[in-house]
Order: C-alpha cells, then sequence, then structure tokens
C-alpha cells in the first residue's frame, strides 16, 4: 500500500534529492514500499532510487545520497504508511474489555500488529501472523518483539486467549529463536488458569529458548469493577501473588548461576500485592521491561536518592504528589526522606482511590481526571500538584476521561504539574522556581 508523502524535513537527504510532499512514495531500489518496515528496511543504504508519484498520476525517479542508516526524512499520513493489524483474541483477562462504555473510540482499539511491537515495544500475541508476515520478520530480521505468550500449554492459551489458533502460534517461538530473533516475553497470570505448575511450566519452556528469549515478565491480571458477562476470574490475591514470586524468584536465581541473568522478574505490583519489600534496582539488570512495570519503581527511588544530595539545605514552595495507592507508601517514604535534608520541606502525598475503574485497580497511568480533581478538591496543595505524565493521554495535557490538564488545574485553584518517571524530575519539579 504506497503511502502519500506529508512533508519532508528541512536539510534531510530526501530534501536535498529535491524529494516534495504530496508525492507518493512507490519503490526504494526497485522494491515496492508498502509500509513502515519497507521503508526503513530498503532505505537503509548510503545510495538509493526512489521512485515517486505525483498528484498529476506522472512517476519520476530521483537518486539519493546519505549516510548508512541515516533517516530518509519523508513524514507520511499514517505511522505505519498501512492499515494496523486488529487483535483478533477474546483474552479473558482483557484489560480493555473491561473499560466502562462512553468513552472515546481510540481507547476500545485493539492493536496486534508485529511492526508496532518492533517499532514501539507493544506486544503481540502471534495469532494473526501469516506465513508471509513470519517470513518477513525473519527475511528482514524484525528484532527485539515483544510476545505475549501468557501459557506454553497449547490447550490451555487456547482456552486463555479465546482463540483457536492461540496454541498452534506457539509453534512460531522456536522458528524465531533458529531466526535469531530475540524475544521479550510477557505472562500475564491469573488466579487458578495459568499460575502454580502452569506458570513453572511455561518458564521451562521458554527458558529452552534462552538467548533468543531474552527476558520474560511475570504480572498479575488487572481486574476492573467493569466485567459483566466476562470470563469469571478472581483478583490476585496475596497469597498468589506470594506463591507467584517464590516461582519466579527461585527460578531466577537458578538462571543467574546458570546463565549470569535472572531472565525472568515479576512486575512491581506483584511485590506490592504479596506485602513484599520490592527489590534494589540493580536486581533488574538492564531493566529490558521497564515500560511493563518491571522495576519502576525501584528505578525510580534510586534515581530521588542519587539526585537528592544536590537539593541538601535548599526549600522549595509547598507542593503535594498525587499518584495511585500502588505507589503511595513508596512516594511518601521519598518525599520524608527529602525533608530530612532539605530546609522547611513541606509537601504532602496524596493517594488516589481509582473510582472510574474499580479500587483493585491501583497504578499512577490508569487515574482519570476526575477522580483526581473530587479527592484533592477542598485539600490543602500548596502551590502545585505533581502527577505522574502517564496519567496523561493524547499528547500530553488530555486524561483517560478527556479531561485536560487546564480543566483539572483550574478546578483545583493550583497548576497540575506533570512529573516524568523519574525520581531526578520530581526533584527538579519539587525545587523549580
Amino acid at each position: 500500500m504506497a503511502s502519500r508523502i506529508i512533508s519532508v524535513d528541512p536539510g534531510s537527504p530526501a530534501a536535498r534529492a529535491g524529494v516534495e510532499a504530496g508525492e507518493t512514495l512507490l519503490s526504494i531500489d526497485g522494491a515496492a514500499v508498502r509500509d513502515v518496515l519497507d521503508y526503513k528496511f530498503y532505505g537503509y543504504d548510503a545510495h538509493l532510487t526512489l521512485e515517486l508519484l505525483d498528484a498529476d498520476g506522472k512517476t519520476r525517479t530521483v537518486s539519493v545520497r546519505k549516510r548508512e542508516g541515516e533517516p530518509l526524512g519523508l513524514n507520511f499520513e499514517h505511522y505505519l504508511m498501512d492499515k494496523m493489524k486488529r487483535c483478533s483474541n477474546r483474552c479473558v483477562f482483557c484489560f480493555i474489555d473491561q473499560l466502562p462504555k462512553g468513552m472515546r473510540e481510540t481507547l476500545y482499539v485493539k492493536d496486534d500488529d508485529a511492526r508496532m511491537s518492533f517499532l514501539l515495544g507493544n506486544y503481540i500475541s502471534m495469532t494473526n501472523l501469516s506465513e508471509a508476515d513470519v517470513m518477513r520478520i525473519l527475511r528482514m530480521h524484525i528484532s527485539p518483539i515483544n510476545i505475549s505468550v501468557q501459557t506454553t500449554n497449547p490447550a490451555l492459551r487456547v482456552r486463555m486467549l479465546q482463540n483457536p489458533r492461540a496454541g498452534e502460534a506457539l509453534s512460531l517461538l522456536p522458528r524465531f529463536a533458529e531466526g535469531g530473533i530475540t524475544m521479550n516475553c510477557q505472562l500475564v497470570v491469573c488466579e487458578g488458569l495459568n499460575d502454580g505448575d502452569e506458570l513453572r511450566r511455561s518458564l521451562r519452556d521458554l527458558e529452552a529458548l534462552y538467548p533468543a528469549v531474552n527476558s520474560i515478565s511475570v504480572v498479575p491480571f488487572g481486574m476492573t469493577d467493569h466485567r459483566e458477562g466476562l470470563y469469571p476470574l478472581v483478583p490476585t490475591s496475596q497469597q498468589g501473588a506470594a506463591e507467584m514470586l517464590d516461582i519466579v524468584e527461585d527460578f531466577a536465581a537458578r538462571c543467574l548461576e546458570k546463565y549470569g541473568t535472572r531472565l525472568v522478574w515479576c512486575g512491581d505490583e506483584v511485590y506490592l500485592k504479596a506485602g513484599r519489600p520490592l527489590p534494589e534496582a540493580d536486581y533488574y539488570e538492564d531493566f529490558t521491561q521497564f515500560e511493563n512495570g518491571i522495576g519502576m519503581l525501584p528505578l525510580f527511588a534510586e534515581e530521588f536518592r542519587s539526585a537528592l544530595p544536590d537539593y541538601a539545605g535548599r526549600s522549595a514552595r509547598p507542593f503535594s504528589v498525587a499518584t495511585g495507592t500502588a505507589a503511595g507508601p513508596m512516594l511518601t517514604q521519598l518525599i520524608d526522606e527529602a525533608a530530612g535534608v532539605c530546609d522547611n520541606l513541606n509537601g504532602k502525598v496524596f493517594e488516589i482511590q481509582n473510582d472510574f475503574f474499580g479500587h483493585g485497580v491501583s497504578v499512577a497511568g490508569l487515574i482519570t481526571g476526575r477522580d483526581l480533581v473530587s479527592q484533592l478538591k477542598g485539600q490543602e496543595l500548596g502551590a502545585r500538584v505533581l502527577i505522574s505524565a502517564n496519567m496523561l493521554r493524547d499528547g500530553g495535557d488530555v486524561f483517560l476521561d478527556d479531561l485536560t490538564l487546564d480543566e483539572a488545574s483550574e478546578a483545583l485553584g493550583v497548576p497540575v504539574v506533570p512529573v516524568e518517571i523519574d525520581g531526578a524530575d520530581l526533584l527538579a519539579k519539587i525545587f523549580e522556581e
């Protein structure tokens, strides 16, 4: 599917070659450009010939010279330059199926696109990959890719993903390994389904594909209050989380001795649900699955404490920090530590209960603007409220429920200030003039 060029970066190789906005890129060095992967793959070399189609239907070719690997500098109507592949599963734990009705349509979109896994870090189930897709991944060496495995038991995977292809798709894991594709795998654990011995089996099977399987994350399924008519699941219990940790940490210790890497890690939420202390940041090695909530809180605390000496003796305007119930205790501890070395530090942490999705949802990234406002209104907030930037969507200024950052600030009477998921950035925002 050819894609129209909407802009050309000034000074880029394409701009120097005379490529213009409004033209359509047909091929690079004779290879048809169907999507973003073709564009990046065939556009890698230093000397290229582009075939272009103008608005009048005339074709022309241009020669481009650039550094090997340097981007051409073309921007297209759609990021993928093609339609996104939608999910064909009906996973029993799917969070999107647990969203309340009436939210904006984009929140209900389920992607399952290998291109987005490679380019953006999204997870794929492999159930909608055709043989042509698989061969293309191997030929182009699209690596790494993130894979939602859930279980290596074929029959159980069919049951959990509610897709008859879910079991046979597991055969792609060894094919990718043989083809030199690096895989980061995820196991979403549901009590009574893929925990216990099934979890042990999945870990053993994935370990057998090391080093192609580069990391494994084990996370509990997230339950909202909106599960009417869905598969009957129970929320992860303290005992279930503890058993999960025991299995994973024992397995990780053996992998560390055998391979020099733990290979598998539990999400921060598992430790919190089990009532156990989080490991230190160095436990997580390269933080391969940081965006999946693996080691996010320990790294944040380490960044905060490393930056804290730079602020010793300084004072700041009064402030508040609003977060989810999961991170609340840790943030309270960090603010108390800062108060011990700074002058008259006046800051308070508010743990926001998730009334919108349900109190079983404890992460900051799923707090809505209206929950934030309703629970903070009338409180002594100081000069501003600091929130995690991952509460915001749509370009960084809109909450999940479409309330804007400006609207929340106006309702609370103080600025609501986003903070990156970085402990040093929290300190910088606290002491910002």
